[in-house]
Formats: C-alpha cells, structure tokens, sequence
C-alpha cells in the first residue's frame, strides 16, 4: 500500500512544476502535461518514487546509520528543523560549508572546538579572560552553533543524503556524488534528475509540498528506529552499525593515540627497576672476588 494518495499530493500542490522555458529534458519522464506555459509533475510516478525512496530509508535508518537532511531554502528551513530533529537525524538548514563531507575531519575539528567552549564556560577558564576576549569567544561560538550545531552528534560520514532542490544544493550532492554516498532528493522540472539514486520528482519551492513528501520520508525514518528498537528488546540485534554507540569516533582515537606512548613507558619502568639491582649484584660480587 502506498505511503500517501495522488489526492493528497495533488492537494498540498506537489504537482505544479516551472515554466516551461526553464524545463530540463532530462525531467521529461515525469512531466504529465504543460498547462499555461507551466509543466505539470505526473503525480502517479511521484507516488511510486515516493515509495521507494521511503522503503530504501526506511531500512537505512533500521541499520542504525545516519541520514542527513540538507535544505537550505527559506521555504524548507523550519519544516526540515522540525520534522528531522524529532527522529534525531542530522540536518543543514543554514549555509552549506564546503568540505563538509568531503573534508569531514575540518568539520569535526570545528565541532570539537565548540565542545571546548563549552568546557571552558563550565570549568569556569572563560570567566578568567578579560571582557574583549570572551566577547569573541562567545561571538566564535554563536558562529559555529548556528553553522555546526545540528550536525554536532554526526561522529562520521553519513550513510545518506536527504535534499530539497538540488540546483540549489548542488555543493551537497557534488560532495556525495564524490564520495559515493547514496542520494534521495525533491526533483523539479528545472533540475536534472540523473546524479540522483532515488529522485522524487515534486514541486521544491512551495512549502505545502516540501512538507508533504518530509511527512512521509521522516515518517518512514521514524518506522524504522522504531523496528530497531524493537529488535534490539528482544536481543535480535547487537548495537555495533551505530555511529555514536560503540564504535569510537575520531575523538577516541584521537585519545587511544596520545595514550599508548605513556602505556608503553608504563610498562618498561619495571623491568628497568629490575634490571638495577642485577647490576649492582654483579658489581659487588666482583669486588669480593
């Protein structure tokens, strides 16, 4: 059965494309008709694009790996905030840093110096600065929250890729398509279609149909959280594909590295101790003889 109907596509206005000036050929299989110089989206092929996108996030969240959700667009900024944070994915709704897959470990870096901030305001080093400085501390901070803060828990590259309009967004699918990373994104009839692994194509500038097709996706997300939980009850799975469970993150890594030479002195102190007093046996015995 079919996540959502033609009738409530049609409603929320997913159907309307651009003109048809600014069409892109490539979209031609998904163009119903033209009606006044605008294209018109074949919503039937929408419905079953819908489907499949949702069924392949579905099982995508079930293995306990991240999607991140991109739209950076006026229209798309508070549904995407709303909906994707509830299921606790990452999302970008402010600028698109370039680098941000990839060149992942910058990224990371950033965060972690926001983390840092943060100590240093609970240990009480920030009260210890003069006024200037923690003035630009505080400014650095706002910066990186409002950039970073919402992919702040994402450890490690994301197994997906969630984009409204990807003319607009074309930085974000350039960087997935780069690394391989698999894409599902709104289509309209001005984009291209090809670079995209599960295009869903629908009307990317009204709000109504951006809210139309995140219902569904993030609802298909929540699903399969909700199926892992389950399965992890009853002991069916074991919680190792999380990517902020067991496996350790470049910060632990990090961490181990910087560890391992004080182990290693450790645990040559010892035999050094012991080694002595050999020595000073075999001295004395020398000097009796």
């Amino acid at each position: 059965m079919a996540r959502t109907s033609f009738e409530q596509l049609l409603q929320a206005g997913v159907h309307f494309g651009h003109l048809k000036r600014k069409w892109n050929p490539h979209m031609a299989p998904y163009i119903f008709a033209e009606k006044k110089g605008i294209h018109i989206i074949d919503l039937h092929k929408t419905v079953v694009k819908l489907d499949e996108a949702a069924a392949a996030m579905k099982q995508i969240a079930k293995s306990g790996k991240k999607i991140l959700f991109v739209a950076t667009k006026k229209q798309a900024k508070d549904a995407v905030a709303q909906r994707v944070q509830a299921v606790g994915m990452p999302y970008v709704t402010e600028r698109w840093s370039g680098g941000m897959l990839t060149n992942f470990a910058t990224i990371r870096k950033a965060v972690r110096k926001m983390s840092q901030i943060d100590k240093m305001e609970q240990d009480g080093t920030l009260a210890t600065m003069s006024k200037r400085e923690r003035l630009q501390v505080s400014r650095q901070r706002a910066k990186l929250e409002k950039n970073l803060g919402s992919i702040s828990d994402l450890s490690r590259i994301p197994a997906a890729i969630f984009i409204v309009d990807v003319l607009k967004e074309h930085i974000a699918l350039a960087e997935a398509k780069k690394l391989g990373i698999p894409v599902f994104a709104m289509v309209d009839t001005n984009s291209d279609p090809r670079p995209v692994d599960f295009p869903i194509p629908a009307n990317d500038d009204a709000s109504s149909s951006i809210v139309a097709i995140l219902d569904t996706v993030v609802t298909a997300v929540a699903e399969g959280l909700n199926e892992r939980k389950a399965e992890k009850e009853k002991g069916l799975i074991v919680d190792e594909a999380d990517a902020e469970g067991e496996v350790a993150d470049d910060d632990a890594a990090e961490a181990v590295a910087s560890e391992e030479p004080a182990v290693a002195a450790a645990e040559e102190a010892p035999v050094a101790e012991v080694e002595a007093p050999a020595a000073e046996e075999a001295a004395e015995g020398s000097e009796e003889a």
